[in-house]
Order: structure tokens, then sequence, then C-alpha cells
């Protein structure tokens, strides 16, 4: 098992939901931690916060699907802390609406978000854990890349992708020591997928998963952090998902 003390790790879409969940749980194992994300305001205010109780936390402006920006946020993260051990390519968006209303231009984002992210932050990431030896890159995937979701068509087919991604690069990188995993949660509680938001439809969506509830961004946070540690799991995407794949 490796010891998350003092590694280095970058979190996209690090200033809400699993990726801040994610970015506490690194710290709290005693990482130092770059949380990337879209949203400068809410980027910056998650980093001032969290600066009140952990030293080793910066924030770095990214849109993944700017490879330009990627390769900058690797650049920093090695600039400020001197390697990277683990990059979680968490930051994803979705569209859902029926396909032939969908445009052209919603697709391409999707994808270029939550498919050409990953595929710039593993190439970069890459880049710098073949120089100390190793290291750990996890994605973000989703139930929806493994199963069907009518009106969810970009989202499925990115986080599909995802999951091949995640096979291929670790067979690619595996005698380099870089293990490559992902993990897929199921519908999880947040400001967007709650009771208030949702009205009727949440109560159909809680009886799709039989554990009879919704996620939290804290579970899929340790899974990540279980990815992470564990030095003899690569190649895989782990359900967290309350058995809705099980079905």
């Amino acid at each position: 098992m490796t010891n998350l003390q003092d590694k280095v790790a970058i979190v996209t879409g690090g200033a809400s939901g699993i990726g801040l969940a994610t970015v506490k749980a690194f710290l709290n194992k005693g990482a130092k931690v770059v949380l990337a994300d879209y949203n400068e305001e809410a980027g910056a205010s998650v980093e001032k916060d969290l600066k009140e109780k952990y030293d080793n936390v910066l924030f770095v402006k990214t849109n993944v699907a700017e490879e330009s920006e990627v390769e900058n946020l690797v650049a920093e993260t090695v600039k400020q802390f001197g390697k990277l051990d683990i990059i979680f390519n968490n930051a994803g968006v979705g569209v859902q609406k029926p396909t032939h209303e969908l445009t052209a231009e919603e697709y391409k984002r999707v994808i270029a978000i939550n498919q050409d992210g990953v595929f710039y932050g593993a190439k970069y990431a890459i880049r710098e854990m073949i120089k100390t030896g190793g290291g750990s890159i996890i994605s973000t995937s989703s139930i929806l890349g493994s199963v069907g979701e009518p009106t969810s068509i970009p989202y499925a087919a990115s986080k599909g992708a995802v999951n091949q991604i995640t096979k291929s690069l670790a067979l690619e990188y595996a005698d380099r020591n870089i293990r490559v995993n992902a993990v897929a949660p199921g519908f999880i509680e947040s400001g967007m997928v709650s009771k208030e938001a949702l009205g009727d439809f949440y109560d159909g969506l809680v009886a799709k998963h039989p554990i009879g509830r919704l996620g939290n961004p804290e579970e899929i946070a340790h899974a990540v952090v279980f990815l992470a540690e564990n030095d003899f799991v690569t190649g895989t995407t782990v359900f967290v998902d309350g058995g809705y794949t099980a079905i």
C-alpha cells in the first residue's frame, strides 16, 4: 500500500462535489494537493478556506478542454511541489435532451471536457510520472459509461470512453509503474440532484439504487483514495453505485 504522506496530487473539478471531497480526503492523508477548476471564483474561495487548516494546497484555474491549460496545470504543480504522483481527472459536464434536438456544439462540449480532458490530464501526468518512477492516474467514469440512459448520449459516450482509456493506458504503462484506474459513481446527492431540485423524479431515481438512497461525494472520495493507495490495482473501473449496475 502507498502512503499518501507528502505525495503530490492534482484534482480537476476540485472546487465542488466529488472533486472537493477528494481534495479534502487527500489533504487529510498528508498529500499536497493542487485543485483545478474552471470556476475561478469558487476555486479561489475553496483554496482560501482550506489554507486555514492546510499548508500544502494550491488552486490553478483550468479548463480541461484546452490542452494548453492542462499542460500549464501540470507544470505549475511541478513548479510548486517538485513532482506529480497522482492525478484525479474528475472535471465533467453533461447535457440531457432528446438526441434529435441535440446540437453538435453541445455534443462536442461534453466530449471535450469529459473525454479529451482525461486524455490531456493523463498525457501530461505520465510525462512527469515517468521521470519519478511511477504514479497513479484516476478518472471519474459513471454508471452511464456501462449502462444505457435515454437522452444522455454525449455523457454516456464520454464515460464509456473513459473506461476504455483506463484499460489501454494501464496496459501501456504498467511496466513504468504507472497505475491507471477509474471510479464509476451512481447518482450522487448534490445541489442539482436533490429532493428539492428534482421533486417527484427524485424518488424514482432513488428506487434505481437497490441500497435505497443516493450516494454522497465523500463515499466516492473514499474509493479514489483506495485507488491511489493500493499498488496492485490497475486497469479497472470501481463502481460505487449502491447496486445500480447489479440490476
